[in-house]
Parts: structure tokens; sequence; C-alpha cells
């Protein structure tokens, strides 16, 4: 009888084991992001910054006993690859989506989840817009079903200059973007902004130029020395930014830079120590004068991943689409979608909106300048470079923000 006792308790575990782990759900996500080129640098990071998140979601349990698994895709930077990649993803029954690269690839793939959405009723997809920075994505493209946890480029470019604006030696400015619509956006939202708070800044350059294509920018750099300007704007990323940024300071070039993303990968090393002071940054995360929460995660990715963190939307992506699975008790992407809207969430940088009307979250944003590593403003150097980012000026969410002219649909 004691036997049998023993092998009934093994069996009432085992079944309870089992029971536990039917509990237990997981929500896949794909991610389609550049893997391969030029920009493949950006997209790793980005990868790994996902699988930071996530791992720390599961650990954590934030969305209960739901799990969250990435499902990885090459879309080489391409629309078209973007939308077969969500064919694909759709296919397999995943119905959350993640891309950020770049927004011309966005605005496919809100066009094609409308589509899916209204002809698929109940098998609804979310789109998780982490990067893609175009300002008509939620303004006259905006979606219902698409969350943004970017700033967009508008909110970027009003802080930059902003900043700017408050050095009075500034009298010329030349303008440098990739030529599609992240860029094309930057540019326009420069002139606005320069001619609303200095009017006096003249703008004696504005240069479009091939994404990732271009391998030499000396041709651009001697037009911005020749244009006597006091100050560069551009919004480039990538490679893009680094191989301006490294023809600038062959060219012996010590303008004020100032960008969105010196801070990524190759950038800093480009740059080189001609970039000290003069390069002007504007971010939505630091980890020189993050919280100590930010600070340990840019610690822990360093550590992980053998990289720099520079970016943080991944983070926030996660925990807010946690939350909402775990207030709703459910992973049903109308149900999400709908805990989403206005919700609040305490992020790395302080508290977070994802604002109703747009989905465009609200957030914080930080104005930096590359400065020499003195263990106390620069605890941080990226790329072993011996500098970093220093915070000068924090932007609140309420000041960055924007309006928006989304007209919501809602199902």
């Amino acid at each position: 009888m004691f036997g049998s006792a023993k092998l009934l308790v093994a069996a009432v575990c085992a079944a309870m084991a089992i029971g536990a782990n039917a509990q237990t759900k997981t929500v896949r996500i794909a991610w389609a992001d550049p893997l391969s080129g030029p920009m493949a640098p950006i997209g790793q990071m980005e990868l790994d910054g996902w699988r930071q998140a996530i791992e720390l979601a599961n650990n954590e349990k934030w969305a209960g006993d739901y799990r969250f698994e990435v499902v990885p895709f090459d879309n080489k930077l391409s629309p078209t690859e973007t939308i077969g990649i969500l064919n694909n993803a759709i296919s397999q029954g995943i119905q959350y989506f993640a891309q950020g690269n770049s927004s011309a690839a966005a605005a496919a793939v809100i066009g094609a989840v409308e589509k899916h959405n209204a002809r698929n009723p109940g098998k609804e997809v979310i789109y998780l817009n982490y990067m893609a920075a175009d300002p008509d994505l939620t303004n006259k493209h905006c979606s219902y079903w698409q969350f943004r946890f970017e700033a967009h480029s508008g909110m970027k470019m009003k802080a930059l200059v902003s900043e700017m604006a408050k050095d009075s030696n500034i009298k010329k400015v030349f303008l440098i973007h990739q030529n599609y619509a992240h860029g094309q956006t930057s540019s326009a939202a420069a002139k606005e902004f320069l001619a609303q708070m200095r009017p006096d800044i003249q703008i004696v350059g504005d240069e479009l130029h091939p994404m990732a294509t271009v391998k030499d920018f000396a041709p651009y750099v001697a037009k911005i020395k020749s244009s006597g300007a006091d100050a560069v704007i551009s919004a480039n990323w990538g490679s893009d930014l680094s191989l301006l940024a490294k023809a600038m300071s062959d060219f012996g070039l010590t303008t004020p830079l100032y960008n969105y993303f010196s801070q990524n990968p190759g950038a800093p090393t480009a740059m080189g120590p001609d970039a000290l002071q003069r390069a002007k940054t504007v971010v939505m995360f630091n980890p020189n004068g993050a919280t100590a929460s930010g600070e340990a995660l840019a610690v822990d990715f360093k550590k992980r991943f053998g990289k720099d963190m520079s970016l943080h939307q991944m983070y926030n992506t996660v925990g807010m689409l946690a939350k909402a699975i775990k207030n709703t008790g459910s992973a049903d992407p109308a149900k999400v979608a709908a805990a989403l809207e206005g919700m609040t969430f305490d992020g790395l940088t302080g508290p977070v909106t994802m604002r109703r009307e747009d989905h465009q979250l609200q957030q914080p944003l930080f104005m930096g300048t590359w400065a020499k590593v003195d263990g106390k403003a620069v605890k941080y150097e990226q790329e072993g470079t011996g500098f970093g980012l220093r915070t000068d000026a924090t932007i609140p969410a309420n000041v960055a923000s924007l309006p928006t002219t989304c007209e919501m649909k809602r199902p």
C-alpha cells in the first residue's frame, strides 16, 4: 500500500505540473528589421534589446501566466521584404508584429495590417512600432492597430532646435538628411522650428541623399565647409551617420553636429575625439544620468551582449504589452489594443503614456553632448572611445509633445 500511495502522489504531482505548464501561454512577437547589409549592426543591437526585455518580462512574470518569445526575421531594410515577413508571420498564427527600420516599411505595414484586420475579425494583428519615426505614421496614416513607442522626428527636432536656439553664435545652419520619409520630414521640421525659434538663422544648405548607399560623404562635407555653416543638423542613422561623421573628421571640420543617433553602433568610433564637445544629440535614453533601473539595465546589456545600450524602446514596448495582457487576462489583440490606449507605464526614464488620440507614446527627451568620461556626469563610455553622452537638458514629456492630426477609426 505504501508503495502504491507513493506512486499515486507522484502521479498527482505530475498531473499538477502538466496543468501548471498548460496555464502558461506563449505570446510570439515577429520581429522584422535589418540583419544584413550596412544597417545590420543597428538591427542586431535592437534584436538584442528585445531579447533582454523579453527575458526580464518572462523571469519576473510581467504578463502573469503569459510568456513572450521573439521570432526574428531579416527585412533587409525593404518594405517589400517586410510585407512578405508579415504575411509569413500571420500564416504562422503570430498576432504581434514589431518593426522599426524604416518609416517606408512602417507605412507599408500599417496598410497591410489594416487590410488584414478588416478582412479577418477575431484574428487581428497589432503592429508594435518601436523605431519608425515619420510623424505621418501617427498623424494622417494613424491606425488603431499601430502603437508607436518611438518619439517621432518632429518631437526630436523640436527638442534639438530648442537647445540650438540658445547658442547665439550659430548664424548659419546646413541640413543633411537621408532621402526618404524620415529624412524628408526631419528636414521640414528643422526649417519649421528654426523659423519659429531662431528666424535670424540662415539655412545655407539642404541636402537629401540616398539611404544606405553613399560610401563617401566627402563631397557633402566639402559643401558644408564651403557654406560657412556654424552648425550641421542631421537625422541620419546607421552607416549614413557614421560615414558622415568620419568624413567630417577626415576633413578636420569641427562644425557642431546636431543629430539624433550619434550613440548608435559605429558612430562614436567614426566621430573620434573630434566629436568631443561638438556632437549634440537628442535621445530618449542615456545611461549617463539615467534612473537606477535604467543604469542597471545598461550595465547588464553591456555584460550580456558586449555592446553599448543606446535604445530603451524595447523595454517600454514589452513592459506596456505585458501590462495590457496582465490587466485583461488575455493576449487577444482586440482586448490588448483597448487596454494600451491611454495606458501610463513606469518606464526607465519615468512615467510614459500612450496617447489615446493617435497611439503616440508621450515621453521625456534628453539633450546631450559628447564628452570625456569623468566618473560623474559621464560614467559610461561608448565603444571603448573614452567618451560618452553627457546629459545637458531634460525635456519633459508635456514639452516634447506635439499635437496630432490623427482621425482615429476604431473598430
